[in-house]
C-alpha cells in the first residue's frame, strides 16, 4: 500500500510551527526592530518601512509562480529553498550598514515569504488532505495565529539582551534549525499528484479561471477587505486616541484583536463546519464594515469598543481561512496553487499598501472620522462584490466543468 498519500498526523502541527517561526521572524519582528535599525542606519521611518513594504510587494507578485511550482513538484523543494533563503537574508540583515543593502535584503526576504508562509503551506495541505482541506487550513491558521503572540515579546526580550543585529542572526538560525528539517520531510509529491489526478475531473486550470469574470469580482472583494484590515491594523491605536480614549484602554482594545482572530477560526471549525466556504466568507466579510461603524460611538462606551474588537478580529481570522479554502472549493485541487496564488497577489499588495492608503485618506478627509467613513465604504463595497460574485460562481463553474469534459 502506498503510504506516502496518507494524511500524516505530524504535518499540521509541524507546518504550524514553521508558520510561527516564519511569520514571527519575517513579518512581525520588524515592528519591534525597525526603530533601533532606523537609528543605527541614520535614516527616516518612511525609508525603513519602505523596505518592509517592498518585501510584501515582491511576495505578492510571486504568489502565482510559487503556487504553480507546488502544483507541479510539491512543497518540499520550494519551501525548503525558501527557508534557506530566509535564513541567509536574515543573517545578512544582521550585518546591514546601508539603505541599499537594506532594500536588497528585504527584496530577498519577499522571495522567501512567497515560498514559505501561508499561501504555499495552504497549497501543500490542500494537495494532501483532499475533502478535509478546509479543516486542515483552519487548523494551520490556529497555529499561525500565535505568531505575533510569540514574536513580539520574544523579539523585545532578544533586543534588550542581545541587540537588533544578533536578534536577526538568532532568527536566521531558528529558520534553519526548526523549519528546514520539517520542509525536508514533506510528503513526496509524485504519489500525491497521481492521487489528485484520479479526482481531477472537477478541477479547472488557471487559464480557464482567468477567463471568468466572477474570479476577478471575488478577488477584488477579498482584496478590498484585506486593504481595509491592513489600513486599520497600523492606525487603530491612533484612531482610538483620536476618539478620546486613554492609552491604557486603547491598548487593551487593540490587544483583544489577536485572540478574537483565533476565536473566529475556532468558531469556523466548530459551528461553521457544515457551511460552505462561500457562506462562511459572506458572514465574515460583512463583519468588517459593521465593526467600523462602531468606532463612532463615544470613547466611554468600552463594551461597544470590545464588540468592535471581537467583530473585527473574528472577521479577519475567518477571512484568512476563506482566502485559503475558496479556490479549492470552487475550482478543484489540481491547479490550486496557481489559482490561489493569482488570488493572493493583489491581496498581498493590498496588505502592503493599506497603511499608506489610510494615511492618504486621513489627509484627504481632514482627520480620522473622514478616513473611517471612506474605509467603511471600501469594506462595504468588498462585501457587496463578494455577495454578487458568489451568486454568479455556481453558474460559471458549472460552465467550466462542462467545457472540461471530453
Amino acid at each position: 500500500m502506498d503510504t506516502s498519500v496518507r494524511k500524516p498526523t505530524w504535518l499540521i502541527p509541524s507546518l504550524g510551527l514553521t508558520q510561527i517561526v516564519g511569520w514571527g521572524s519575517m513579518f512581525y519582528a520588524y515592528g519591534v526592530l525597525m526603530q533601533p535599525m532606523q537609528v543605527a542606519l541614520q535614516t527616516s521611518k518612511p525609508v525603513i518601512v519602505g523596505a518592509y513594504s517592498l518585501a510584501l510587494l515582491i511576495s505578492g507578485l510571486l504568489s502565482t509562480l510559487a503556487g504553480s511550482i507546488i502544483d507541479r513538484v510539491g512543497g518540499r523543494l520550494l519551501m525548503g529553498a525558501g527557508t534557506i533563503l530566509a535564513a541567509l537574508m536574515l543573517a545578512l540583515l544582521s550585518k546591514v550598514h546601508s539603505i541599499a543593502g537594506l532594500y536588497l535584503i528585504w527584496a530577498g526576504i519577499g522571495v522567501a515569504m512567497s515560498a514559505t508562509l501561508y499561501q504555499p503551506a495552504f497549497a501543500v495541505i490542500t494537495q494532501i488532505f483532499e475533502g478535509g482541506f478546509r479543516r486542515a487550513i483552519t487548523m494551520l491558521t490556529l497555529f499561525g495565529g500565535f505568531a505575533s503572540t510569540v514574536s513580539w515579546p520574544l523579539t523585545q526580550w532578544l533586543l534588550e539582551h542581545y541587540g537588533w543585529r544578533d536578534t536577526w542572526l538568532i532568527y536566521a538560525v531558528a529558520n534553519l534549525v526548526i523549519c528546514l528539517p520539517i520542509h525536508a520531510l514533506l510528503p513526496h509529491t509524485a504519489s500525491i499528484k497521481a492521487k489528485i489526478k484520479e479526482r481531477a475531473a472537477a478541477s479547472i486550470s488557471l487559464a480557464a479561471v482567468l477567463r471568468e469574470s466572477s474570479f476577478y469580482l471575488i478577488t477584488a472583494a477579498v482584496t478590498l477587505n484585506a486593504l481595509v484590515f491592513s489600513a486599520m491594523s497600523l492606525h487603530l491605536i491612533s484612531i482610538l486616541h483620536d476618539r478620546g480614549m486613554s492609552a491604557y484602554y486603547a491598548t487593551g482594545i487593540g490587544a483583544l484583536i489577536g485572540p478574537m482572530q483565533v476565536l473566529g477560526r475556532i468558531l469556523e471549525t466548530t459551528f461553521g463546519k457544515n457551511a460552505s466556504t462561500k457562506q462562511i466568507g459572506l458572514i465574515a466579510i460583512i463583519l468588517l464594515p459593521i465593526a467600523l461603524v462602531l468606532l463612532f460611538v463615544p470613547a466611554q462606551w468600552l463594551l461597544i469598543y470590545a464588540l468592535f474588537a471581537a467583530m473585527y478580529g473574528i472577521g479577519n481570522g475567518v477571512m484568512t481561512i476563506v482566502r485559503g479554502a475558496l479556490p479549492a472549493e470552487l475550482y478543484g485541487r489540481e491547479a490550486y496553487g496557481a489559482i490561489s496564488g493569482a488570488m493572493a497577489t493583489p491581496v498581498t499588495i493590498a496588505f502592503a499598501a493599506g497603511p499608506f492608503v489610510a494615511s492618504l485618506l486621513y489627509a484627504i478627509g481632514g482627520g480620522y472620522p473622514g478616513a473611517i467613513v471612506a474605509l467603511i465604504v471600501i469594506a462595504s463595497l468588498g462585501a457587496v462584490l463578494f455577495f454578487y460574485a458568489t451568486t454568479r460562481l455556481h453558474t460559471e463553474t458549472n460552465s467550466l466543468h462542462v467545457r472540461k469534459q471530453p
